[in-house]
């Protein structure tokens, strides 16, 4: 059936507090999109919706969302996987559309978690874990993350510091995109003040500059088989390859506490799929909700050796200028983290840098992108690897 590129992306201002309701957010990122791609309505033939439920009053949002967006009486699509929605979105589209399915589909990723409070956001987050053996005795994201922390520091010897080098990298380049939620400068200064908010331990050893923040937002992502792709986009960005696992969801089902297995495993599925390897990679977008997160995706994807990611980081091989950028669009720790948008955010800007069009964010030339998405604690992965 030929190949699949993405002929248009979309995204909203990711903010605290959105005013709007989720149909006239999910519009913002559609109506981007749509511009992008330069087509009407009337060529989109289906619609995924992208969203993590509970956050809201609407109980099924695709239909609600489709109809605002005019996208009837073509079939829209409701995916969950918590914060990897978006690109299991894709995955799915990606199927839909090589079995001749359907031409051209939006894939619309949205939540607004400010309807909620913290506390009851907190609460929701941990039901992503085992409701019956973990949730129900306290364990919310930021535990569970530094509990990988925790383990990484006895076996490699990382520290604070290492982790405290990823959130400045994520700040230079927050400052430069308009979308993020952060855009103010942070040193490594700021996680020993105990005076800045920073250093202010959350879950140990993680600290609240480790932790990304929740965020209103959506994203918009539109593909195309091959003839219109070719007919409709003068740069369409080709979908080489796909990877995508789950994992126990219980931590004692888990072997490696180093790293996220469906990290490694849906990185070695895109890798095979595409042709390529860890160093064909140009750029890439990895899951950064904690900076441990990050450190361990560098490992995890084959760019360092377990172990051997902080080196990357204190080299500034990550950074825009070296070796394999990362995250150069401020990553979930800049951006805020609007869970069923955010891998749809991600894929955007890898489009975007393959495109050329990163502005001050762009890397030179790059020719190979990587979208690294995980959903939950590990519970979810998909890596896609996106191409000129």
């Amino acid at each position: 059936m030929g190949r699949v590129g993405i002929i248009g992306v979309g995204q909203s201002n990711f903010v605290r507090g959105y005013p709007g309701s989720i149909r006239e957010l999910a519009f913002e990122g559609f109506k981007e999109a749509m511009e992008d791609a330069r087509i009407q309505i009337k060529d989109v033939d289906a619609s995924i919706i992208a969203s993590a439920p509970e956050y809201d009053k609407q109980r099924s949002p695709a239909g609600v969302i489709a109809e605002y967006l005019g996208l009837i009486p073509q079939p829209t699509f409701c995916v969950e996987s918590i914060c990897s929605s978006s690109s299991t979105a894709l995955r799915m589209a990606y199927s839909m559309i090589k079995s001749g399915l359907h031409d051209i589909i939006a894939i619309i990723g949205f939540q607004k978690m400010s309807e909620i409070s913290s506390s009851e956001s907190q609460e929701r987050m941990g039901r992503g874990a085992d409701i019956q053996w973990e949730s129900p005795f306290g364990t919310m994201m930021p535990a569970y993350y530094a509990m990988y922390a925790r383990a990484h520091m006895a076996r490699y010897g990382t520290t604070q510091e290492d982790l405290a080098r990823i959130r400045v990298k994520a700040a230079t380049y927050g400052q430069m995109n308009q979308k993020a939620v952060y855009r103010r400068p942070v040193t490594l200064d700021m996680f020993t003040d105990p005076e800045s908010t920073m250093s202010v331990t959350v879950a140990k050893p993680l600290r609240v500059g480790d932790c990304c923040a929740n965020a209103d937002g959506s994203s918009c992502i539109i593909v195309a088989n091959e003839e219109n792709a070719k007919a409709m986009c003068d740069k369409p960005v080709w979908i080489l390859g796909l990877g995508a696992a789950s994992e126990a969801v219980n931590m004692a089902g888990r072997d490696l506490l180093t790293g996220l297995s469906v990290g490694i495993e849906a990185g070695k599925q895109a890798y095979e799929m595409a042709g390529v390897t860890p160093r064909d990679i140009d750029v890439a977008e990895v899951h950064d909700c904690f900076t441990i997160a990050e450190l361990m995706a560098y490992e995890d994807l084959g760019f360092a050796k377990p172990g051997e990611g902080r080196d990357l980081i204190t080299s500034k091989e990550t950074y825009r200028e070296g070796s394999i950028p990362v995250n150069i669009d401020g990553g979930l720790l800049s951006k805020g983290h609007p869970i069923g948008a955010t891998g749809g955010s991600q894929i955007r800007t890898i489009v975007l840098q393959l495109r050329r069009e990163g502005g001050e964010m762009q890397v030179k030339n790059p020719e190979i992108g990587l979208v690294h998405n995980i959903g939950g604690v590990g519970l979810y992965g998909n890596v896609t690897i996106l191409g000129r």
